[in-house]
């Protein structure tokens, strides 16, 4: 009888496990790799999408005749003559126009903070009959095209004698016409604290009151945001400007602009950028003092 002799079982040995510091340096190279990747692809977007206002910037002091013909940014032949001669090349001043635009942009602040503050405030606060109603009505004017109601308002203005002033521009925004600013306080008031209002009501405060001593004071946010789109989408309006106002001395800026742009005869580039500049001056500074509000508004909006 033979016996019978079982070989030892052969046994695959696994690679030793790598030290934890050596894995958490492995995963911070792999997070830094990624970082340092998402950084660079942002600053090359960044790049691209701010490279026309950098030539836009750098053609403002070109010549006329080397504006087109030279498209680097990398240029000695820098001038100031653009802005002096497109200070006055209109006829009028330069300021003229950018104190038009500051009229209608200061109307059309006012109005907007105080009509859709008061809207907002009845449609969140108040009960009325057809609420629910009136907001979704409200809220599809949204949707509807500025042109469609465009000849309607020419012929109440022009019946009203208001065509050639600021009137057509201005009036409109304390009748709460701007009904993404309402719904925007809307979803704002509806995220305060019902607490607020019901010990406002038990002191005696009425809806006025609870809204000037409560309500304003905690819509900051709201109401800067608010007053910045409306300094930038009113400081930008070229169309509604150029329906209703009639004579050189009460343009805005963007109408001013065109005025450097002649189709029948030689055009100013040269001062239509340099005197673009001058206008965008005011937007930067609109954003940047109020980016912190901007930013707080948009991202409190809704949230409990």
């Amino acid at each position: 009888m033979t016996a019978l002799q079982e070989s030892p079982a052969t046994t695959t040995s696994a690679p030793p496990a790598a030290p934890p510091t050596e894995r958490r340096q492995r995963r911070r190279s792999r997070t830094y790799a990624t970082s340092a990747l998402k950084h660079t692809g942002l600053i090359a977007l960044s790049i691209v999408m701010i490279y026309p206002l950098i030539w836009l910037v750098v053609s403002s002091f070109k010549p006329n005749d080397s504006i087109f013909t030279d498209l680097s940014i990398f240029t000695s032949n820098l001038t100031l003559q653009n802005y002096v001669d497109g200070w006055s090349s209109q006829g009028l001043p330069f300021g003229v126009f950018l104190a038009n635009s500051s009229i209608i942009v200061v109307g059309a602040i006012i109005g907007n903070l105080v009509s859709c503050s008061l809207a907002a405030y009845a449609f969140a606060r108040l009960n009325f009959r057809f609420r629910t109603l009136y907001f979704v009505i409200m809220l599809g004017t949204i949707m509807l095209p500025m042109h469609v109601v465009l000849v309607p308002q020419f012929i109440i203005f022009k019946q009203l004698g208001w065509l050639g002033t600021f009137l057509p521009l201005v009036v409109p925004k304390f009748l709460a016409t701007d009904a993404f600013f309402v719904f925007l306080m809307v979803q704002f008031i509806r995220a305060l604290p019902k607490e607020l209002f019901e010990a406002a009501r038990i002191d005696g405060a009425g809806h006025l009151r609870s809204f000037v001593q409560v309500t304003l004071p905690l819509m900051v946010p709201a109401l800067a945001t608010t007053a910045i789109f409306t300094f930038i989408w009113t400081w930008g309006d070229f169309f509604g400007p150029l329906i209703y106002l009639r004579t050189t001395s009460v343009f805005p800026v963007s109408v001013a602009l065109k005025g450097f742009v002649d189709q029948q005869s030689t055009s100013d580039y040269g001062g239509m950028f340099a005197m673009s500049v001058v206008s965008l001056i005011p937007l930067f500074v609109a954003f940047l003092l109020g980016q912190r509000f901007l930013v707080k508004g948009i991202s409190t909006t809704g949230s409990k």
